[in-house]
């Protein structure tokens, strides 16, 4: 069998070139990707700063032993809530007793000689104004009246001394407040040349929240009060929202009321203090907490999706599509969070479309197709419930 060998002309294989390229051509294009996007509206948001404090007590009282002896008893449960002026030891009033006692006859002693004085000064002068005596006799008298006077003061100065020392026998608690741990057994002698200190109480509502601001900080925002980008709220009324450490919010807000006059020259900070409610006693002194430092507003600033703020080695950015639908990229300015935004003082304008969704599949200068972009359902509770403080933005 012979076999038939085709051989295609020049001008074939051409044909057949342009008919797969016409194949090719007509294939259609994919369309631009899909994503989500926020109009971007300026507004007034409110201006806070991110901060870490620690609690403290709001008084401290430190109950001492005040005069020398044996401590005989604790009259408290250590721990529990104790009130002003109780029972919290007992040092033995035995030696305190029998010290007031001498003081006392002391001064009835001194008193009856006081008397006596004063008889024979009455009778002394009589006789002075009738001649009868010396003169020089009449001026002892009332010159040893004055002393015996004056020795009787002294002997009610001791007897005060003595009662106030066997008070001292009886330790009560200077404040109402929490009482802490016992520091001296029973049986310990105490007071020996110094105060023994035997317990601490403390006031836990309210309690102290203390924090620092960086110096630098309060003269950025001075400077923008003045420029009128903030209105920065007085100070008495600066408030304070607490997270603890778990990332569950404190209910109660905190409020201001002290602001260190200088800065600390080691730390280039300047530190304040809030006063916050402990009715339910939550929190204890030493623990720290996060905050956010309520301190006005912050005029024409854009509150934008986390997830639509990306980082490069130019710091933040964020990715618009026009009205043409190009997609184009924007350096941005972030000074902190609000819930799960991120607050933008620079680089949008009004209207602009940000891509929250689908940053991934877009590329700088092509064409994109915009959709409103939809929170899930988590971040929209989380958003709703913007309580737990947001990490503070790092790049401005």
């Amino acid at each position: 069998m012979k076999h038939v060998v085709l051989r295609a002309t020049p001008w074939c294989l051409a044909l057949l070139l342009t008919a797969c390229g016409e194949s090719k051509s007509e294939a259609p294009a994919p369309p631009p990707p899909l994503v989500g996007v926020v109009t971007a509206q300026a507004e007034n948001v409110p201006l806070v700063k991110n901060l870490v404090g620690r609690l403290s007590a709001f008084r401290s009282a430190d109950v001492n032993a005040r005069v020398a002896g044996v401590l005989l008893k604790r009259a408290y449960i250590e721990g529990s809530e104790v009130k002003k002026g109780q029972l919290l030891f007992e040092i033995d009033p035995a030696p305190l007793k029998v010290a007031l006692a001498s003081v006392t006859a002391q001064q009835a002693k001194d008193q009856a000689s006081l008397d006596q004085a004063r008889v024979d000064l009455a009778r002394y002068q009589k006789l002075n104004q009738q001649k009868a005596i010396a003169e020089q006799i009449y001026a002892n008298q009332k010159f040893l009246v004055r002393q015996d006077e004056a020795t009787v003061q002294t002997d009610q100065a001791y007897v005060q001394t003595a009662r106030i020392n066997l008070g001292y026998a009886y330790v009560t608690s200077p404040i109402d407040g929490r009482a802490g741990q016992q520091q001296v057994t029973e049986g310990a002698l105490v007071g020996q040349g110094s105060a023994t200190l035997l317990t601490t109480v403390s006031q836990l509502d309210p309690l102290y929240v203390n924090f620092t601001i960086g110096a630098n900080d309060l003269n950025a925002l001075q400077t923008a009060a003045e420029h009128g980008d903030i209105q920065l709220t007085e100070s008495s009324k600066t408030t304070v929202k607490v997270t603890l450490p778990d990332s569950t919010p404190y209910p109660e807000l905190g409020t201001v009321d002290f602001s260190a006059p200088t800065v600390d020259p080691s730390t280039g900070s300047v530190t304040l203090r809030a006063l916050l409610p402990n009715s339910k006693f939550k929190l204890l002194p030493g623990m720290y907490v996060n905050l956010q430092l309520a301190l006005g507003q912050r005029h024409d600033a854009f509150l934008i999706p986390q997830a639509a703020v990306q980082r490069d080695i130019t710091g933040p950015y964020v990715l618009v599509v026009d009205k043409s639908g190009k997609v184009s990229h924007r350096n941005v300015t972030t000074n902190d969070t609000q819930g799960v935004n991120w607050v933008i003082t620079s680089g949008l304008d009004m209207g602009d479309q940000v891509i929250v969704s689908g940053v991934q599949v877009v590329q700088i200068g092509a064409q994109a197709r915009t959709e409103p972009w939809q929170p899930e359902a988590s971040t929209a509770t989380t958003a709703d419930a913007a309580s737990a403080p947001s990490k503070t933005a790092g790049d401005q």
